[in-house]
């Protein structure tokens, strides 16, 4: 297939914007390139946060949460956190071996997984700046967590420890629309990272994601085929301003004026959750066109 799937497509645009996620519910981190795998884009959730008893800990919980900045370091095979007013953290990437490291049961939602506990001093760290006793775990690849196929059109997509799906779609303007009515009510734009999407959509409709089937986007090795399916259902988290932890309910308010879904029998969505269904491999760029496939129903 070449790039003539762009030229039949329904709607056409580009990446706008990629983001990772290493460490569930931390801040993100704004990439240019990333592989995508069958889990999503590489690195993205492949961590996260659990009390002592292995249940997941969000933003829902410690808003502060916002504030810990990851970056990953390939060359130097580490996991970098920040947290302002606090020593860094250096993690290695390197998934750990029974010899040095303990496995702990965890959650995360429905979910539960067998994980790699990082260590104490990744506890101690996270204990510290979040006040309160928790552990980092990593992802053990030997583990499967799959999305529902309901909306999937059959795919059972894997996932690490994102809420159940290894992507999430959405598109600027359908943040730059937000931001219009937030501000015709008097209020402050907000940054689209709110909505720690994975993949921003430049040069489509507002919320044109949520007609899209198929997302081809022309990868340059082959082509990529991300198949849109769930609605993403709004938690409190998009009012957390990511660089200040602290929370405007306006957004929510804001939202739920025009994004009741009758799909999700009413809930607030915002964005497109996505599983991967043909280039697991090949790497996404900011810039690459895209293509979708629409459905209506």
């Amino acid at each position: 297939m070449t790039i003539s799937f762009i030229e039949q497509a329904d709607v056409t645009g580009t990446i706008g914007a990629l983001w990772v996620f290493p460490v569930k519910s931390c801040a993100g981190v704004s990439v240019q390139s990333a592989q995508l795998l069958p889990t999503g884009l590489k690195w993205d959730r492949a961590w996260m946060v659990v009390d002592p008893e292995g249940v997941f800990i969000t933003q829902r919980e410690v808003p502060q949460m916002a504030l810990i900045q990851p970056w990953i370091d390939e060359q130097a095979g580490t996991l970098q956190l920040q947290y302002p007013g606090a020593p860094g953290l250096t993690v290695p990437l390197a998934v750990p071996g029974a010899s040095d490291a303990s496995q702990m049961r965890v959650q995360v939602w429905d979910s539960h997984v067998n994980a790699w506990d990082t260590g104490e001093a990744a506890a101690a760290w996270f204990s510290q700046v979040l006040g309160r006793a928790c552990h980092l775990v990593r992802f053990d690849g030997a583990q499967q967590r799959l999305s529902g196929s309901r909306w999937t059109g059959g795919i059972e997509g894997a996932t690490q420890f994102a809420d159940g799906y290894p992507l999430l779609v959405t598109t600027s303007s359908a943040f730059d629309g937000l931001n219009d009515k937030l501000q015709a009510q008097g209020h402050e734009r907000v940054d689209g990272l709110r909505f720690r999407a994975n993949i921003v959509l430049d040069g489509l409709a507002e919320h044109e994601e949520d007609f899209i089937e198929t997302l081809w986007v022309h990868a340059e090795a082959a082509p990529v085929a991300i198949r849109l399916g769930k609605p993403c259902a709004r938690c409190p988290i998009p009012n957390i301003d990511p660089r200040t932890a602290q929370s405007s309910p306006e957004v929510s308010d804001t939202i739920a004026q025009y994004r009741q879904d009758a799909r999700m029998d009413g809930a607030i969505t915002f964005g497109m959750n996505a599983v991967v269904a043909e280039g697991a491999g090949q790497v996404l760029r900011v810039g690459q066109p895209v293509g979708g496939q629409l459905k209506f129903e």
